[in-house]
């Protein structure tokens, strides 16, 4: 059986990033059918939609206030609502979908020892050492770029490993002061879902076809031992079984 079958992950599709450029002071608002400056056209709505209110969210505009032209970071799918939502309030926005990257990494890996199973021999096979070996394909960005990262649930499907060395190459992104806006499940999930930003408060929960399962439920010691290196952590807790947290450089 393939290090892809034990984890449970079938063959998958590429990762994406879009990038997108502020919306000048004269420029006009964008629609949601717009596609993203800079980037193809967006993903289109997907059905089982629901919304929550969060209080994460309205927390890390809250820290973001007054900052100007910042740079933010979303970890997940590049949604038309999320980018336009922080372009219009001066963001440039870098969007790389993580999990579907992963998931892709870890598919042509396979591939390729399949092709050439001398190729085992050379490589590190341990979760740190595929783990290394993706970072070395992602997050190429330079340090201290960005002032916020949307991490969203990301970290709960990761290999622990992983997740790990995820938190610490996204701390050195991070300027001095920088928020990281995540998200834990009490629970392993039922089903699996995206985010997207509707409003200043409210994030819509697209319920989608499973990536991958459900790998850890952290625990709040665990989360703070993650993020060791941030000052400041702040959580909400809502009855859904959804942790809300932001950790401030």
């Amino acid at each position: 059986m393939s290090f892809l079958n034990k984890l449970g992950i079938g063959i998958g599709s590429t990762a994406r990033r879009d990038v997108s450029r502020p919306v000048g002071a004269n420029a006009r608002p964008r629609t949601s059918g717009t596609p993203p400056v800079g980037g193809s056209a967006p993903r289109a709505p997907e059905s089982r939609e629901t919304t929550r209110v969060s209080n994460g969210l309205k927390e890390l505009l809250w820290n973001l206030d007054g900052l100007g032209k910042g740079k933010l970071l979303d970890l997940g799918p590049a949604w038309q609502t999320t980018l336009s939502f922080f372009i219009e309030r001066g963001f440039r926005v870098s969007s790389e979908d993580v999990l579907r990257g992963w998931k892709a990494f870890l598919t042509e890996e396979e591939a390729r020892l399949r092709e050439d199973a001398s190729a085992i021999e050379s490589l590190d096979m341990t979760p740190g050492g595929r783990a290394k070996r993706f970072l070395n394909e992602s997050l190429q960005y330079p340090k201290s770029t960005f002032d916020a990262v949307l991490l969203w649930d990301l970290l709960d499907y990761l290999e622990p490993t992983l997740a790990k060395q995820m938190v610490a190459s996204v701390t050195e992104l991070l300027r001095p002061a920088g928020v990281v806006f995540a998200m834990f499940h009490s629970k392993k999930p039922e089903g699996f879902q995206r985010y997207r930003v509707a409003d200043s408060n409210t994030l819509q929960m697209i319920s989608t076809p499973v990536i991958f399962p459900a790998q850890k439920v952290y625990q709040n010691r665990e989360i703070q031992d993650l993020f060791g290196r941030y000052r400041t952590m702040k959580s909400f807790v809502s009855r859904d079984q959804l942790r809300e947290t932001l950790f401030i450089k």
